[in-house]
Formats: C-alpha cells, sequence, structure tokens
C-alpha cells in the first residue's frame, strides 16, 4: 500500500486544514497570514511588522478557486513524496520552506522594483516549484507526464519549460493574478538547499 512520507502527509494536511479555516474565519486569515508587499516600495514593501508572513502565505490558497489548492497539493505529493524518500523529511523540508521564503522575497523585491503591491500573496507554489527543481536536480532522467502539454518529457526538461514559461508571463503580464516571480524566487530556495547539502553531506539527517 503506498504510504506518505511523515513530512509530506504533515505539509498536505497543514494546507487542507488551513484552506478549511479561511472557508470558516473569511479574510481573517488573509489580514494576518498572507503576504502583503506594500505600495511604493523600499522598507513599505517589507513585511517589517509581519515576519511571519513569509511563511505562513504558503499555507493560505484563494478559496473560491479549488482548483488552486488542488494541483499545488497534487505537486507535493507527487514530488514532494518521491524527493522525501531519497533525502529524509529534513532535507525535504529545508528545500520546501527555503524555496517559500526566497519566493517570498523575490515577490517583494520585484513588487517594490515595479511599485507594484498592496494585494495578498497566497499559495504553495513557491516551495512547490523548489521541490520541483531539487526533484530534477535528483532525478534529472525521471519522466513526467505533465497536464498540459500531455507530453512525456524528462524532469529536467519540464521545470526548465516551466521556469522559461513563468519568467515570460511575469515579465509579460500575460497571465494575471498568478506571483509568478514567487514561482521563480521558490526555484532558487529548491537550488540552494540542493547546493549547501552537497558542499555539506553530513550536515543533515534524515
Amino acid at each position: 500500500m503506498y504510504r506518505l512520507p511523515p513530512f509530506t502527509k504533515a505539509l498536505i494536511i497543514a494546507n487542507v486544514i488551513a484552506f478549511l479555516l479561511q472557508m470558516v474565519a473569511g479574510n481573517a486569515m488573509l489580514i494576518w497570514f498572507a503576504l502583503w508587499p506594500g505600495e511604493g516600495g523600499g522598507l513599505a514593501s517589507l513585511p517589517l511588522m509581519t515576519p511571519w508572513t513569509l511563511v505562513t502565505y504558503s499555507f493560505l490558497h484563494d478559496t473560491h478557486n479549488f482548483l488552486h489548492i488542488s494541483f499545488n497539493m497534487l505537486a507535493v505529493w507527487m514530488f514532494g513524496g518521491e524527493l522525501e524518500r531519497a533525502w529524509g523529511a529534513r532535507r525535504a523540508a529545508a528545500a520546501y520552506f527555503a524555496s517559500v521564503v526566497t519566493g517570498g522575497i523575490a515577490q517583494i523585491i520585484v513588487g517594490a522594483m515595479f511599485g507594484e503591491g498592496g494585494g495578498p500573496v497566497v499559495g504553495a507554489s513557491a516551495g512547490v516549484f523548489g521541490l520541483l527543481l531539487a526533484y530534477a536536480l535528483v532525478f534529472p532522467n525521471r519522466r513526467i507526464m505533465p497536464l498540459f502539454p500531455p507530453i512525456p518529457m524528462p524532469a529536467r526538461v519540464f521545470v526548465l519549460l516551466y521556469a522559461v514559461l513563468e519568467l515570460v508571463f511575469g515579465v509579460t503580464g500575460m497571465v494575471s493574478g498568478v506571483a509568478h516571480f514567487a514561482h521563480l524566487g521558490g526555484l532558487v530556495g529548491g537550488w540552494l538547499v540542493y547546493k549547501f547539502w552537497r558542499a555539506r553531506p553530513g550536515t543533515w539527517g534524515r
């Protein structure tokens, strides 16, 4: 019987619980736990008074779009579980949360540079993108069948394709309402943990 490893299982459960709490509490969850990059750039763009939101935003999702949490948790299940079996819970957790933080920082920096902000940033996608990159680095030739396009491809090609698409969407604004640079920032977090682990393999325990 297929069993989820502990961190992957706990992460999915935590996201589902947070989603249900959002449906009950409404905007209160967004006010306190979403990431709110300030408008106008500079220090106003930084969550100096609410630093926890650099992590907690990843547990919130759009309650009006069930596909938002569904696709994110499907990706955590598919890629996070396999990565955790190879790396262990600590490494997988480090990759995920490092990606969440670097994704949030990337979104803040881009917002500050272009004078954008004010709206809440939510979703596990930055952490998911970090897991995807780590997965592609650990299993570069593993075949993946994405939902779109439904063409089997190696993991490294899949991640490269999605990274290019996110960059194009982010720069051109073709797909609005999505924190594209948080996704790209999440890739950085996954890469950093991968490189740190390779440089200091004895640092991490399973």
